[in-house]
């Protein structure tokens, strides 16, 4: 088989696996069974391939934006639990966090850490 023949084919490869990556929603062992390759292989096309690496970042960072804009459908319909977490992890710059305050009330020296 000739050097160009099997660049052909690896191209056909990826761009197989790319559409199988959209399909299964970024789920790398899925799309890889769909495009009938080992998971190996994808990890060596992503430290050898800086296009396909690429490509497969922007599909995972569409899929980012579909989950965030289903969160953003949710916070409009109300939904406690979507305010609670969006604000947890996006306002956090206004006070929205969670912290778990110690005091001290006695020298550390007296502190058994295996009982905390």
């Amino acid at each position: 088989m000739s050097k160009n023949t099997q660049n052909t084919q690896t191209l056909t490869k990826k761009e197989n696996f790319l559409k199988a990556l959209e399909s299964k929603h970024g789920h790398i062992s899925e799309a890889c069974i769909a495009a009938n390759i080992h998971r190996r292989t994808y990890y060596s096309w992503i430290d050898k391939d800086e296009e396909f690496k690429i490509r497969c970042k922007e599909i995972e960072e569409s899929l980012l934006d579909l989950a965030e804009s289903k969160l953003l459908d949710n916070i409009k319909k109300g939904d406690n639990t979507c305010i609670i977490f969006y604000l947890k992890t996006r306002g956090k710059k206004r006070g929205y966090v969670e912290k778990q305050e110690f005091e001290v009330v006695k020298p550390i020296s007296e502190i058994n850490f295996d009982e905390i």
